[in-house]
């Protein structure tokens, strides 16, 4: 996985799998920033994104140093095919990606700056939220996703 934008696990040995729920899901928010019901919306919506494209989206919500760290790549079987989607705003801008070399061929990596400049600015998550910064992001990942490969795809951020 390459690092694309921002800092996600930028201090070495964060490894708490106890953060981890028991049970697998798409979304983990150890940080408290999203509703139950916009934890399901999110979870439907990556479930759909997977099923309609094999491409993997995960969100964790952090606030570092509180966060699973390394060891949700073993819990979701992180792979080329996955995009790790850290929303922290310890470091100013709350939206950080961790993209599999599959997707890196697909899709633009301008595509994943704009996406965090425009929903992962301290302006937009102060004012709206964190949590519509995060779900604002995912469905932007998830058009961009569903669109035809071509010279022009992902090309605006909604």
């Amino acid at each position: 996985m390459s690092c694309i934008v921002g800092l996600v696990n930028a201090k070495a040995g964060v490894n708490k799998p106890e953060l981890l729920p028991k049970e697998f899901t798409t979304v983990i928010d150890v940080a408290g920033f999203l509703s139950s019901g916009q934890e399901n919306r999110l979870r439907q919506e990556i479930e759909d994104l997977e099923k309609d494209t094999g491409y993997k989206l995960r969100v964790l919500a952090q606030n570092y140093p509180d966060t699973p760290g390394l060891a949700i790549k073993d819990f979701w079987q992180v792979d080329d095919r996955t995009i790790v989607f850290v929303a922290d705003p310890t470091f100013g801008n709350i939206i950080n990606f961790n993209i599999g070399s599959l997707i890196d061929l697909d899709i633009p990596q301008s595509f994943w700056s704009r996406v965090a400049g425009k929903y992962g600015n301290m302006f937009y998550w102060k004012e709206k939220g964190e949590d519509a910064s995060i779900e604002g992001a995912v469905m932007a990942i998830s058009r961009c996703l569903r669109e035809p490969t071509g010279a022009s795809n992902c090309s605006e951020v909604f």
